[in-house]
């Protein structure tokens, strides 16, 4: 009850995990609404789901996306028909499952929600909840979320978190195949190395002229110099604004006065609790301890019936107000530090309360909270100004297409240069890594007209606009030109393949018994959970290598190019693993999320689905 999210911690951390960082808008009215309408993607049992919701979630993902691969993320690469039907499954399956909660009545209770919100780190000011953290937190989405708003989700979302949790709590991984897997993984062979390297027949291997004008006429592509250009180009972004952004003390004052209720800590307290299944017994503890007040602990972890707070000697921690059901907050926040209540009765039972700490209601500093304002100020002054600015540089690079400078001067932003870029190929380039950027840089007006670019978004509030400086066409090389460095590569080519042949021909050899001239490193004794620093695909040679007859050997291509085989001296078998129970985890894990799905796949075979086209092209 008081202590679900500690008992179930495992259970829940990556749900809790998803919940703080995406803040979905969507909350439980969007499955028991739009009912009606006709702008929609998909009807689930006569549940629709609305085209903005759709967009909205697709927004969202291609925003988690363009924060993990920065500048270079391209949405209209993500944006396929492939990747919206199957977003579009998603939010079938959640409508399916959804629709099951509802029906099944699953609710959470106000202490489960407020104890799932409180151990949120998003929502945490050393170490503890703070509601001052939480709103702000909550506001400072795109768009932003009220606290109902957002509680109203968090609920609908536990509720249905209990039947995906009961369903796929009921898959059961066996107990012998979870000691079996844990003593392979555990199972450890002693191994040496012996490698040989393309460098040791580099002096065998001639290469004639024939030969490199054979490769270059049947390999001419290889030769040719891509297109490319040198640009300048200026950045426009809310980031430099914000650097610019002057705000004074006055209106920073101001700005705290507006905001001093969102600054100011309510009150706290923090209380321990006895709980019972009936009024006789909590006035008999109560009397116990008003006889002997150093006994609560004591007759906590005895009778409580709550068996988290039980194990803390009834001990809550801190808490305001909300967070607890009505009659046990209207009972602690009238008590007076260190004092012991009577019974007071809840929907769980009985407690006896006994307030241990109370931290007053503060309001936080203007000088503690100055710097978080001025931030917060200048972020809103400077996003308003950018809307502002990205019109006149807009306008401007694209009427004054003959030169980036008048655009320059205007907003004091300096013209940067860039070294050769090619058209398409992996490069560090900074602002300008941006498939359109680059699309509008070999575009015919940049190149023969030499004109601006059009400002281009190339990541959230930045724009960028370039001109190219200097262009080179796309050219062939000559064999003269090439012949050196042809020449060293198929060396190395040659090189490399004659190792391997002699690898494999060693490796026969020691099959056979023969010693086969080699010389071996000193033996590591590796397993599949401890690689001792061995590179994963020798790690994986050595244990699937048929180690009934010692020594046993393998062997595999390295990727320099040469060969490394592989000695298996010593096999140790492991004993009953303590890792068994973890395997178990893992297996179970694996055999939920199978079940899941099927019964996932169960209710679509009986569901009444109705699927509209989500693709780019009919995007409203």
């Amino acid at each position: 009850m008081f202590d679900l999210v500690q008992k179930y911690k495992r259970v829940i951390q990556v749900f809790l995990f998803l919940i703080a960082l995406t803040f979905m808008t969507w909350g439980i009215e969007s499955y028991t609404q739009f009912r009606g309408g006709s702008d929609t993607v998909a009807s689930v049992n006569g549940l629709e789901i609305p085209r903005r919701e759709f967009d909205e979630e697709l927004r969202r993902q291609q925003e988690q996306l363009r924060q993990m691969f920065g500048a270079s993320f391209n949405a209209e690469a993500f944006d396929t028909p492939e990747a919206r039907k199957l977003l579009l499954d998603g939010l079938v399956s959640q409508r399916l499952v959804s629709s099951v909660a509802l029906k099944s009545h699953l609710t959470v209770s106000d202490e489960m929600l407020f104890e799932v919100i409180a151990s949120i780190p998003a929502f945490q000011e050393g170490g503890q909840f703070s509601k001052t953290v939480y709103t702000n937190t909550l506001r400072s989405q795109n768009p932003p979320l009220s606290p109902a708003q957002y509680e109203n989700r968090l609920r609908h979302d536990l509720a249905v978190q209990q039947l995906t949790l009961a369903v796929a709590g009921a898959a059961i991984p066996s107990r012998t195949v979870s000691e079996r897997l844990a003593a392979i993984e555990s199972q450890k062979r002693e191994v040496s190395e012996a490698r040989i390297t393309p460098q040791q027949f580099l002096p065998q291997v001639k290469i004639d002229d024939a030969k490199l004008k054979e490769y270059y006429d049947a390999n001419a592509a290889e030769f040719r110099r891509p297109e490319r250009v040198r640009a300048e180009y200026v950045m426009l972004s809310a980031d430099q604004l914000v650097r610019n952004e002057q705000v004074s003390e006055d209106d920073l004052k101001a700005a705290y006065q507006q905001r001093l209720a969102q600054m100011t800590e309510a009150e706290q307290r923090r209380a321990s609790h006895i709980l019972v299944k009936t009024k006789d017994e909590a006035d008999k503890l109560a009397a116990e301890i008003k006889k002997n007040p150093g006994r609560f602990a004591e007759l906590a972890k005895k009778q409580s019936q709550d068996p988290g707070s039980a194990e803390k000697g009834g001990d809550l921690g801190w808490f305001g107000r909300g967070m607890m059901v009505k009659p046990f907050e209207e009972a602690v926040f009238t008590m007076k530090q260190g004092e012991t209540s009577g019974a007071v009765q809840s929907d769980f039972g009985y407690h006896v309360i006994r307030v241990t700490d109370v931290r007053a209601a503060k309001a936080r500093p203007f000088e503690a909270a100055r710097a978080e304002i001025e931030v917060e100020l200048k972020k809103t002054r400077a996003g308003r100004r950018f809307n502002e600015a990205a019109d006149i540089f807009t306008n401007m690079v694209y009427e004054q297409a003959d030169s980036l400078k008048p655009v320059a001067e205007r907003f004091k932003l300096p013209v940067q240069t860039t070294g050769w870029i090619l058209k398409s190929a992996a490069q560090e380039l900074g602002a300008l890594d941006n498939p359109k950027l680059l699309a509008a840089l070999f575009s015919p007006e940049a190149l023969q007209g030499k004109r601006n670019t059009d400002a281009i978004e190339v990541a959230p509030a930045t724009l960028v606009a370039a001109r190219v400086v200097e262009h080179q066409p796309a050219t062939q090389r000559s064999l003269d030109e090439v012949k050196q460095e042809l020449a060293e590569m198929l060396r190395r080519r040659e090189a490399a393949t004659l190792a391997q042949k002699d690898g494999m021909a060693r490796l026969e050899q020691l099959r056979k018994g023969s010693a086969a001239g080699l010389t071996w490193s000193a033996p590591r004794t590796v397993s599949r959970r401890d690689a001792k620093g061995l590179a994963p695909d020798l790690v994986r040679q050595v244990v699937a290598a048929d180690a009934s007859k010692l020594p046993a050997y393998a062997g595999v291509p390295s990727p320099d190019g040469g060969y490394v085989l592989l000695r298996i001296s010593k096999v140790a078998e492991a004993e009953a693993s303590e890792r068994a129970p973890d395997i178990a985890q893992r297996i179970g894990a694996t055999l939920g999320t199978s079940q899941y799905q099927a019964y996932v796949d169960s209710l679509r075979s009986r569901a009444d689905i109705e699927l509209r086209s989500v693709s780019p092209a009919e995007k409203k």
